[in-house]
This record gives C-alpha cells, sequence and structure tokens, in this order.
C-alpha cells in the first residue's frame, strides 16, 4: 500500500439487524483516526458488499451484526469476494459473537472480532495492524 493513500475501509451491515449504532459509532472512529470510511448502511446483501468494497478499493471490510449471525455473514461475503476474484480485501468482524464463533470466523481467516463495548482505540489499532501486515506482503 502507498504510504501517503490513506486506509479505506467499508462499514458493512448484511442481512436484517436494525442495531447501527455500533457500525455509526465505528465509522465516526474510522474517520478520526484518518482513514476514509465507506458506511453501506444496514439490509445490505453479501454480494452488493463484494461489489461495493471492489468498485471503492477498500482495503478492509469491517462487518457489523447483533444478530448471532456473523460466521454465516462473514462466510457469505468471503463467497462473494471470491467470486469475483478477490483474495486481497481482509474481513474484520464485531458486533454479538459468541466465543464458538470467534473461533470459527478466526479459522475462517476473519480477524477482529471484537464484541460491544470494545474499545475503538483496540479497533483502530487493529486495523492499522491489519493493513500494514497485508502492505508488507
Amino acid at each position: 500500500m502507498d504510504k501517503d493513500r490513506k486506509i479505506r475501509i467499508l462499514v458493512a451491515k448484511v442481512g436484517c439487524d436494525i442495531h447501527e449504532r455500533g457500525a455509526l459509532t465505528l465509522t465516526h472512529a474510522l474517520r478520526n483516526a484518518g482513514m476514509e470510511v465507506i458506511y453501506t448502511g444496514r439490509y445490505q446483501s453479501p454480494e452488493k458488499v463484494a461489489r461495493v468494497a471492489v468498485q471503492e478499493d477498500v482495503d478492509i471490510i469491517a462487518l457489523s451484526d447483533h444478530t448471532g449471525s456473523m460466521t454465516v455473514i462473514a462466510s457469505s461475503v468471503l463467497d462473494a469476494l471470491k467470486k469475483q476474484n478477490v483474495i486481497d480485501i481482509r474481513i474484520m468482524a464485531g458486533g454479538l459473537i459468541s466465543p464458538k464463533d470467534v473461533k470459527l470466523l478466526n479459522k475462517m481467516g476473519v480477524s477482529g472480532n471484537y464484541g460491544a463495548g470494545t474499545s475503538l482505540d483496540l479497533i483502530v489499532e487493529h486495523v492499522k495492524r491489519l493493513v500494514k501486515k497485508v502492505a508488507v506482503r
């Protein structure tokens, strides 16, 4: 990644989750940290999230869910990215995620997997490390 280019992140809500406060709070925190943030809004399909991520040339997709469905959501977004032959956009997740689901998400390559109430500074630092790790490849 070009050192002068800002980190670009897509904050996305897939499915029928109506809870938006966490995603909006994260969006503001990432912008305040100097990142370019695109927010999809609620009720998106995995295909649309993947399409927007490619169109916007994002480094990371941050998925937010408070229905307990993150493993299904992350898997479907990863599948949608694969169908577009995209392998360089990283996925991170947050919301209501059980410890069992955290293990599954980690195995899928989804990072972060933060629960409600996680420090925004911790999440911002995770994003920076994740992008730096990708840039080293």
